[in-house]
């Protein structure tokens, strides 16, 4: 019996490579879109869910269940990006950034566990980010959410241990897709303090985007770990700078780390 996927921001970047490649594995494979009807062409049903709505969550669940009568695999993909100094982005948006990326995944887990415990099985994968093994200058907020969100899986999985739930998170490097141009980006400011670190690290950063890997290499790992038995609790998924960053902030002094990244930036 072919297993039944759910993608969160299964319409475009990240979600939309991760279900096409599923969908040729033979996976059953819906999507979700704030906007499923801009997106008639999709190889996969998109069904209608904002992860900041808990009455769409229920209702896109509700309506692969009643399709399905299963869910075998959820992949919390959508997340958005923020940028700029902490201290000159608005309060709403840090808040809508935590909506979308730690409270947003966290509410379409809860949906879903009473049909996979009903089941006796399931798999959640969350997609982090390698940003969110360390705070990055004018990432912060993104960095925090998605850190959040490394932690909340930790735990989560010990919580599902007794129901055959597994849960894991796979964290990207820079990708080549759209994400730089949905993230919020706090204005350069001519008269900000930040104004020249800050404009010099938001190129930086859109460079890295551009330049990322391509998004199938996401796909063929998330299809791997759908196929191990007893995932692992983190993957890392790009570069190899980018993974062994995330080895070398465990192992260098915290002001060595820090230096590091100062350059990198050069800040």
């Amino acid at each position: 019996m072919s297993k039944v996927v759910l993608i969160t921001g299964g319409s475009s970047g990240i979600g939309k490579s991760v279900g096409e490649f599923l969908i040729s594995k033979g996976f059953i494979v819906y999507g979700t879109s704030r906007f499923p009807e801009k997106y008639p062409a999709s190889k996969f049903p998109i069904v209608a869910l904002d992860v900041t709505d808990n009455q769409t969550i229920t209702q896109a669940v509700g309506e692969v269940l009643l399709k399905e009568a299963r869910i075998d695999v959820l992949i919390n993909n959508a997340g958005v990006g923020i940028t700029g100094p902490i201290e000159e982005i608005p309060e709403t948006e840090i808040k809508n950034n935590f909506e979308t990326n730690l409270f947003g995944p966290i509410n379409v887990i809860k949906a879903v566990l009473p049909s996979m415990r009903a089941q006796g099985s399931g798999l959640i994968i969350n997609i982090t980010s390698i940003a969110g093994y360390m705070g990055l200058p004018y990432r912060g907020i993104y960095s925090a959410s998605k850190g959040a969100l490394e932690l909340v899986t930790e735990a989560f999985r010990m919580e599902l241990k007794d129901f055959n739930i597994h849960m894991t998170n796979v964290a990207p490097g820079d990708f080549a897709t759209n994400i730089a141009s949905g993230r919020y980006h706090a204005p350069v400011l001519e008269s900000s303090p930040y104004h020249k670190p800050y404009g010099n690290t938001l190129k930086l950063m859109d460079s890295h985007v551009d330049a990322g890997k391509d998004p199938l290499l996401m796909a063929k790992a998330i299809y791997k770990i759908i196929n191990t038995p007893n995932p692992k609790i983190h993957y890392k998924v790009g570069e190899f700078m980018q993974k062994f960053s995330v080895v070398l902030k465990r192992i260098l002094p915290d002001k060595v780390y820090e230096k590091l990244l100062l350059n990198h930036y050069k800040l």
